[in-house]
């Protein structure tokens, strides 16, 4: 995890991460975070703090047919949240799914097929405190290892049914 350049203009306040899910040589899953924070509030974000994510991974071509993919990538977002129970609201976002096909000088690669999530959330504060930064972060590293493939860590009282995970995306080569 690194840190990185926040977005300039969004808020009074930001901090971003940039983080991966690497597996030997290869990259499972890839992502940004950033932290707003305006003092005065943000009529949208209905609070002063607002995370905003980008996560992404490859998947394999059959998962990305599959029509119900966008809503349980989704949940895996807000499932995150849940699961550290965490106060959140406004969330919104979007998930996409792109295939690539190589031609010519690229021809010899395997085609791509790529999910990505961009969502944003306002974590609740408690009575004048701070939201649990630390625990949405945990819960980011959740959603970007669930995107990755990697099966869900099992806490206490975890039952781990109702979960999906992906599978292992393809050697491009």
């Amino acid at each position: 995890m690194d840190e990185t350049r926040p977005p300039q203009r969004l808020a009074p306040h930001a901090y971003a991460l940039e983080a991966a899910v690497v597996e030997g040589e290869d990259d499972l899953a890839d992502g940004r975070l950033v932290l707003l924070h305006d003092p005065a509030g943000h009529d949208a974000w209905q609070g002063t703090f607002r995370l905003v994510t980008l996560v992404r991974a490859e998947l394999e071509p059959e998962m990305a047919a599959d029509p119900l993919l966008p809503e349980v990538c989704w949940s895996w977002l807000t499932g995150a949240l849940d699961a550290r129970g965490l106060s959140y609201g406004e969330a919104s976002g979007t998930v996409t799914r792109a295939g690539s096909h190589y031609f010519g000088g690229l021809s010899e690669r395997l085609p791509a097929t790529q999910i990505e999530i961009r969502a944003s959330w306002t974590p609740r504060e408690g009575r004048g405190e701070v939201p649990d930064t630390a625990g949405h972060l945990a819960a980011w590293c959740d959603l970007l290892c669930q995107i990755a493939g990697l099966p869900p860590v099992s806490g206490p009282g975890d039952t781990g049914g109702g979960v999906v995970t992906l599978p292992q995306r393809r050697d491009p080569r």
